[in-house]
């Protein structure tokens, strides 16, 4: 990580923590949703956030990389698709027992192991208490960890049951990437794989090499290469996203119309991002008492393109 030439140090200034590896080499995640909502590279900002998005300390923040835990889906959505997708849109979306995308997204986290000299990593956690056992009766342990490393961003997820009960859930890095044109950027690792189109209510096989958006898209695929390559990102880089027990792969992009029906998104900033996110959300983590699951994400930049 860091060596004789680099440095490595840390502040937190409003519940705001900043990782430096060296002076344009850094991240910055909020203790509200241990949402990463920074990520530069040699001065360059490499992840999206909204310009209207809230900080108030309670809604979740928009862009960065959202923690989604503990999160199942709506049972009104399964009238739409085959029984043969049922599991997928059954684990992942609206879930009726609290906030969108479950409640680590936006409960305050602790810091509980800041970077130290020759070592850019934080580690956060999240533990249950009396609002996450109101909607979700189960003794926890998430440990978040986000390392800054040369060209490089690693976050990764060790979520224990600490409780005597076994439980299950969906999780997933809901990761926005900061793109100059969306109408130049594709997607590699999905070819082949089945997923739910939640925009046309429909469950489909992906036969393109590589991916691009031309409109509203909401795509849930499992069971994905363990490595997708997005081109044309920020600074002309290639982000190439390599995934750890991750089985499945989430694609967003609000598009024109529905950017506009958002509050805490910019009406034209759909051009500017698209939402890779490497997930458990097919098929749902069955954790058994005092065991640990444990899955992550390594964003590694290839040299820059002519854009």
């Amino acid at each position: 990580l860091c060596n004789l030439h680099t440095s490595c140090t840390y502040t937190v200034i409003m519940s705001v923590v900043s990782i430096s590896r060296d002076g344009g080499n850094q991240a910055e995640v909020h203790l509200h949703g241990a949402t990463l909502t920074s990520w530069k590279v040699d001065g360059e900002e490499l992840t999206f956030v909204s310009r209207d998005a809230v900080f108030d300390g309670k809604k979740a923040i928009r862009g960065g990389i959202p923690v989604v835990f503990r999160n199942n889906g709506g049972v009104a959505e399964l009238e739409f698709v085959s029984l043969t997708c049922c599991c997928l849109v059954a684990n992942f979306g609206p879930w009726e027992l609290g906030p969108q995308h479950g409640f680590a997204r936006t409960s305050t986290w602790k810091l509980l192991e800041p970077p130290v000299q020759g070592k850019p990593v934080a580690v956060f956690e999240l533990e249950d208490n009396e609002q996450t056992r109101a909607m979700w009766n189960y003794r926890f342990k998430v440990r978040y960890t986000v390392s800054v490393g040369e060209r490089q961003l690693d976050t990764n997820l060790d979520i224990t049951n600490t409780g005597d009960q076994p439980f299950d859930f969906t999780a997933l890095l809901h990761t926005y990437f900061r793109l100059p044109d969306i109408s130049k950027t594709t997607v590699s690792g999905l070819n082949g794989c089945t997923y739910l189109d939640k925009v046309h209510k429909d469950h489909k096989t992906e036969g393109r090499d590589l991916v691009s958006i031309a409109g509203e898209t909401d795509s849930m695929y499992e069971a994905t290469s363990s490595v997708h390559r997005i081109t044309h990102g920020a600074g002309g880089y290639t982000f190439v996203v390599t995934k750890r027990n991750l089985p499945d792969t989430v694609v967003w992009n609000p598009w024109a119309d529905k950017a506009k029906a958002m509050s805490d998104f910019g009406d034209d900033q759909y051009v500017n991002m698209i939402c890779v996110e490497a997930g458990h959300v097919a098929s749902r983590v069955l954790l058994p008492p005092q065991q640990t699951f444990s899955g992550g994400q390594t964003i590694t930049l290839e040299k820059k393109q002519n854009l």
